[in-house]
């Protein structure tokens, strides 16, 4: 994709409502250009494929993925290779992270009181009504407010990878909804209540300052620890894959802090790790849904 990239531009950029947000923004500022989702877990991977391809001066536009410990020798490879950095986020940085970033990125936005959408809508369009709209629509879902009926239905939508490219279509043109994305919500919604009812039944709560929930996970991470939330009155729900991967919401802002005592990380209400499950681990997750890992995590969460 990098090697035959079109247009003067190659946007870097997460897997959410958000990153299509932000991506959406773009194509409308800058036209056809070639669009890299990926998760946070492989952010890193990816800097190493652009890196290995020469930038001859080409803009990589990175959004919506924070620092990561480690990551500036990957982002002086990509500025060494000849691209021209930029960065923006909305996610928590150190000063220190800041610092060992910002010689190689000819701008670097950092700002966590928006989400990266509105980031990339003040930078590239700020005069557009349109893309203000769409970054008020897609920060609904992405901050948690929860206040426009739009955002909980393109939520909903892109659980489903493959309605990501029309989604943020429909969104570059400034359409929110239509009949391929009902009927896609009306689909989604019917497969997503019974799993999101199995993660409850299989919930174990645990904490004494905080009620802490920790669940397997079945699907649709963010519309199930919201059910969670409100079911059973949960200050922080933790929703695991039977590998380990888990995703994590909190009531209080400390959900970033958390994940990053396992090589995660996020926003103060919503972030992802891993769980370093053994073997055994695993076995023992899937059979009584409870590991030896879910007291330090309680300990963790209950010391901050």
């Amino acid at each position: 994709m990098v090697t035959s990239r079109k247009g003067g531009l190659v946007h870097l950029t997460h897997n959410d409502l958000d990153a299509v947000g932000g991506d959406a923004i773009h194509r409308m500022r800058f036209g056809p250009i070639t669009s890299i989702f990926c998760s946070v877990g492989n952010f890193s991977q990816a800097l190493d494929g652009i890196a290995a391809v020469a930038g001859n001066g080409t803009v990589l536009s990175i959004s919506d993925l924070g620092y990561q410990p480690g990551i500036e020798a990957r982002i002086r490879n990509v500025y060494e290779a000849g691209w021209q950095i930029e960065w923006r986020d909305h996610h928590r940085w150190s000063d220190e992270d800041r610092t060992s970033v910002e010689g190689f990125c000819s701008l670097l936005h950092i700002d966590t009181t928006t989400c990266a959408c509105g980031i990339c809508a003040h930078d590239l369009l700020p005069d557009s009504p349109v893309a203000r709209e769409v970054a008020r629509v897609v920060c609904d879902y992405d901050l948690w407010k929860h206040e426009d009926p739009r955002s909980a239905i393109l939520g909903v939508v892109l659980n489903r990878w493959k309605n990501r490219d029309y989604v943020r279509d429909r969104l570059a043109e400034g359409v929110f909804s239509d009949r391929r994305i009902e009927d896609e919500y009306q689909d989604i919604i019917r497969d997503m209540e019974p799993k999101i009812t199995k993660s409850i039944k299989k919930a174990t709560i645990m904490g004494t300052r905080y009620r802490i929930a920790f669940a397997p996970l079945y699907g649709y991470p963010s519309e199930t620890a919201a059910r969670m939330r409100r079911d059973l009155s949960t200050d922080i729900e933790v929703l695991i894959s039977g590998e380990g991967r888990f995703s994590l919401r909190s009531v209080p802002p400390i959900s970033h802090v958390i994940a990053r005592n396992y090589s995660g990380g996020g926003h103060p209400n919503a972030a992802g790790g891993n769980f370093d499950f053994s073997f055994w681990d695993r076995i023992r997750f899937r059979l009584f849904r409870t590991a030896p890992e879910f007291s330090r995590f309680v300990e963790i969460a209950e010391s901050i």
